[in-house]
């Protein structure tokens, strides 16, 4: 039976469910505001897209540093402060009537720089707040509020913007992100010990070996990064592969697309249990196996052209990883020296958003080559090899959260 979590985390849970839902809102906002006010067209958007993932690629691994260097929570505030200004400034952009592409670009970015400094400052303060048993149930409730804004963000942003206008939306995101930092305000911060003071370089350098060379982290750090590389070969070609091969409308593309939210919300729904009822290895294991089953089910549709197989496929890919998500970061955390947390859950970071334009890229090659239907063919086996490479690691042979580093 779940207990009842430490009220700091508490506060952590909440600001967590406020800061994603305004990212998920503006990330939808940006570019349905970039086509139906500025009328951008797809090079426009992929600009813009580009540059809203940078600060991942730029700015994980330093921030990660950050946050082992100085108070997480204080890190946390700066950066959804900060998305909270970004916001407020589209705000007034859009007012004034001063809005441009530019302007999208640059506040973009400097709201996913928020995004990046809260996302690996927020793993890594974790387990300070809550028990080392309840570090699944904790990693749980995060990831079922972002798999809750994944879900209703974008539909809400189109209801807004279409309803009410562009302002109403970024309205609507500045005051989540604000509430996210009065959360954040409000939370105590365990003390912890002064980080040696020691070049950058060297801490840097530390975090990244302790991943590779560990056991038991290096299997998770592949994974992802080949589950990312297939997630996004696919993603490059359903759209044209789901209107000229599966004849769907935008409104039945969109419900297939919209199963993979349905997909994380049961899996983060389902994840405490299923930790409980399998070894703790098992459990890590379950996602990218049926991450193969969803791309199966994809597959199936070049013979059985169907929606609803399609649906079927985005709700494997949304209930599996997310289980995944849940009982690795888990892992990682217990594994991880306190001191290094940051580093670490950046290096991650850094590593999966750095797969994602590989994958999109060698969708793009392959679809322009041999069609959509060959990129159904090549996501399908790297997510073959994904699983190959955590089913064949030592982490199936975990029968419980370890206590340490090994």
């Amino acid at each position: 039976m779940a207990s009842a979590l430490p009220r700091p985390f508490v506060f952590l849970a909440w600001s967590n469910l406020a800061a994603q839902s305004a990212e998920q809102l503006s990330l939808a906002a940006v570019p349905l505001v970039a086509v139906l006010v500025l009328g951008a067209g797809p090079g426009e958007i992929g600009v813009l897209a580009a540059v809203q993932t940078l600060p991942f690629l730029l700015l994980s691994i330093p921030l990660g540093l950050l946050a082992d260097r100085r108070s997480r929570r204080r890190l946390m505030i700066a950066a959804e402060a900060l998305r909270a200004l970004s916001l407020l400034a589209l705000l007034a952009a859009v007012l004034a009537q001063r809005l441009s592409l530019g302007w999208l670009g640059v506040l973009g970015f400097l709201g996913a720089v928020g995004t990046v400094g809260f996302s690996v400052a927020a793993p890594a303060l974790v387990p300070a707040l809550v028990p080392r048993e309840a570090l699944a149930q904790a990693n749980g409730r995060l990831e079922l509020a972002r798999s809750a804004a994944f879900a209703a963000g974008p539909a809400l942003a189109g209801a807004l913007v279409s309803w009410a206008g562009a302002p109403a939306a970024f309205v609507l995101a500045a005051v989540l992100s604000g509430s996210a930092v009065a959360l954040l305000w409000r939370l105590r911060e365990p003390a912890r010990p002064a980080a040696a003071a020691r070049h950058p370089l060297h801490d840097i350098r530390e975090g990244a070996a302790f991943v590779w060379r560990h056991p038991l982290l290096r299997p998770l750090v592949l994974t992802g990064v080949v589950w990312n590389i297939a997630w996004f070969v696919l993603q490059a070609a359903y759209v044209p592969y789901a209107v000229h091969s599966l004849g769907l409308d935008a409104r039945q593309i969109g419900f297939t697309l919209g199963a993979y939210g349905a997909g994380m919300v049961l899996g983060a729904l389902l994840a405490s249990r299923v930790v409980a009822a399998l070894p703790f290895g098992r459990a890590i294991q379950l996602g990218p196996a049926v991450s193969v089953l969803a791309a199966l089910a994809m597959v199936a549709t070049l013979v059985l052209p169907s929606g609803l197989l399609a649906a079927l496929s985005f709700f494997l890919f949304g209930a599996g990883p997310i289980i995944w998500t849940i009982t690795s970061t888990t892992l990682r955390q217990s594994l991880t020296p306190g001191a290094m947390l940051g580093r670490v859950s950046s290096v991650f970071l850094a590593v999966n958003t750095g797969a994602r334009p590989l994958g999109a890229a060698l969708g793009g090659a392959i679809g322009a080559s041999w069609g959509a239907s060959a990129c159904l063919v090549a996501a399908l086996a790297g997510f073959v090899l994904q699983a190959v490479l955590i089913l064949a690691s030592r982490v199936r042979s975990l029968r419980r959260l370890p206590a340490g580093g090994l």
